[in-house]
């Protein structure tokens, strides 16, 4: 499928796969190079008019998700729950909240995703519940109930203290939470209101796995597992080691955020998390074409951390990371630091990309949003990025919104400070600004109230205005639009063989340029060129070994000039500010 165009998008009108068109790699297990379009239901289409996103809104837009050329969805959680986080706050993980509807309406949703072709994943949180879960009030009420032990309870130290320095990863202050009814702290790693389960009781692994059969049988075809790499903390309750100025931040992490304070290496991130791994990968298997995608973040290192969760066949299929969560300008240096680390931690595969999410911020926003000079990236620089994440090898999460290129919404500007609904943001404001920039409302209609969100009175945060002319009606009838860039790259993905292997092999290049080459056993393979520049740059292809192997366009960003013979390796490829290349070998 050729896309070629010289503005910033490609303008050529996409040729739509079928939504039930088979693996072109049979065989291979759908979940290696899949597309996951990560849903809020929040933020997504309200259809009850409460100004809140629900279930038969998913299912109004099924059509819209299938047309961008996506493999499954994810569904963030609609479980019962007072909502204090988004609800990853849960009281009942096997009923839906009404906020959302009801368990019809997910069975509708789930059966008319699959007639198209997508697959279904659900939130699973299994490492907190809410303070309301009748585990905890049970827990809380006594030292000897039946499930006393199936939280992290601690006496105090003798002053009346918490048992030791752990702070809360969203809080900044001490991750322990004293509980008047026991005379003990219970330990929180995130909001007060959400109890740490104690994964070193075997019954509280048996009762999650009992959760997850119930979706299993309902039909699902995965699980995001939520802080998977939080489940276990240190059994002796052993100090967190404070944190240097020589070692730097975890991946993804703001130096404004209280936490990196400490090293992170014994209240999670623990190695005994992978002991209880084997058993949650046996029950997937028991359902054909399962896959689980764990959340591996807040590390020291998410790269070799997340790789070590998908390394063998008795652990998870993918888990996804922040290394590309940069507060730094684009560059190749750092692209090819993180594919190449990415790629040495995951032998057998099983990454999954992820640019931007409910929590970590949007793909629009990335990077700092301006380039070395402090200069905005042109509209052409996202194009370029969204090329290379299509191309690279492995699974890829992309967030509702991310396709239409939508900045974060800024505090106060587009969300006043009354409106802010993120606890993390209430708290920490206006220090750090908390997650709801990322949480906004999708714009569908431009002109219409509420931009199509809601049909009710005021949506649950601001819609902020500049996101208007990004709608999705605007984008949809603009070829050039970042919407359709984003379609035309993934069902052009679909239909390239080199794409679904593991194969790559990343070129020795200068900046700006990343190159590298994708292929697979058949012989097939593609050449693929960035540039991460806002200048001109050349590539010279007979100084990497690509001789006698005429090269046929397959894709091009933002045009290209190649001068000697027409798109020949002996001649020279000029590569504009934010181009990006792709072509057949």
């Amino acid at each position: 499928m050729s896309t070629k165009g010289d503005s910033p998008g490609t303008n050529v009108s996409p040729r739509l796969c079928p939504w039930w068109r088979c693996d072109p790699s049979p065989g291979r297990p759908w979940w290696k190079d899949a597309v996951i379009y990560q849903i809020l239901p929040w933020s997504f289409l309200d259809t009850s008019g409460t100004g809140i996103g629900d279930l038969q809104g998913i299912i109004r837009r099924l059509d819209y998700v299938a047309s961008l050329g996506v493999d499954a969805i994810w569904l963030t959680p609609f479980y019962e729950s007072p909502m204090k986080d988004l609800g990853y706050d849960i009281t009942d993980m096997l009923d839906i909240d009404p906020l959302f509807g009801v368990m019809k309406d997910f069975e509708e949703l789930l059966s008319i995703a699959h007639d198209m072709g997508l697959k279904v994943l659900i939130d699973q949180v299994w490492n907190h519940t809410s303070q309301l879960h009748p585990w905890f009030v049970e827990s809380a009420s006594s030292r000897t109930n039946p499930k006393s032990d199936w939280y992290v309870w601690h006496d105090p130290r003798d002053d009346g203290s918490p048992p030791n320095n752990w702070l809360s990863a969203f809080m900044g202050r001490s991750a322990w939470q004293w509980h008047l009814g026991r005379r003990q702290y219970y330990l929180a790693n995130f909001l007060p209101c959400q109890p740490e389960l104690n994964w070193h009781n075997p019954q509280v692994l048996e009762a999650v796995l009992d959760l997850a059969r119930f979706w299993l049988d309902k039909g699902v075809d995965g699980f995001r597992i939520d802080a998977v790499n939080f489940f276990v903390e240190d059994p002796a309750l052993r100090d967190n080691p404070e944190r240097t100025p020589e070692m730097g931040l975890p991946d993804g992490i703001s130096p404004d955020n209280p936490m990196v304070r400490q090293q992170f290496v014994n209240s999670f991130c623990r190695p005994e998390v992978f002991e209880r791994l084997p058993a949650i990968r046996a029950l997937l298997d028991e359902y054909p074409n399962v896959v689980s995608l764990g959340e591996v973040t807040l590390a020291e290192d998410s790269i070799s951390l997340s790789g070590a969760y998908v390394q063998g066949d008795n652990r998870l299929h993918l888990a996804y990371n922040s290394s590309l969560l940069q507060d730094c300008p684009l560059s190749m240096t750092m692209l090819r630091e993180v594919i190449e680390r990415t790629l040495s931690n995951f032998p057998d595969q099983g990454q999954c990309w992820m640019v931007g999410n409910h929590d970590y911020g949007r793909f629009r926003s990335r990077w700092t949003g301006t380039d070395q000079h402090g200069q905005p990236y042109p509209e052409v620089a996202y194009h370029m990025m969204a090329a290379l994440l299509t191309c690279l090898p492995g699974a890829l999460c992309l967030y509702q919104g991310d396709e239409l290129g939508l900045p974060e919404a800024r505090i106060p500007a587009d969300i006043p400070e009354d409106r802010i609904r993120d606890s993390f943001g209430k708290a920490l404001y206006p220090v750090l600004p908390g997650r709801d920039g990322s949480r906004t409302p999708m714009p569908w209609v431009s002109r219409a109230p509420q931009q199509g969100f809601t049909t009710g009175g005021q949506p649950w945060l601001p819609i902020p205005r500049r996101h208007r002319a990004l709608a999705v009606d605007l984008q949809t009838n603009d070829p050039s639009s970042l919407l359709n860039t984003w379609r035309r790259l993934l069902h052009w993905r679909r239909e390239q063989p080199a794409l679904h292997s593991d194969a790559i092999t990343v070129l020795e290049t200068g900046e700006p340029l990343l190159a590298f080459l994708r292929g697979d056993s058949g012989g097939r393979s593609v050449f693929c060129l960035f540039n991460t520049s806002g200048r001109w740059a050349d590539f010279h292809p007979s100084r990497h070994g690509l001789v006698d192997c005429p090269l046929q366009p397959s894709l091009v960003i933002h045009g290209l000039n190649a001068f000697g013979e027409d798109h020949v390796c002996g001649g020279v490829l000029r590569c504009p500010p934010y181009g990006a290349l792709v072509m057949e070998r």
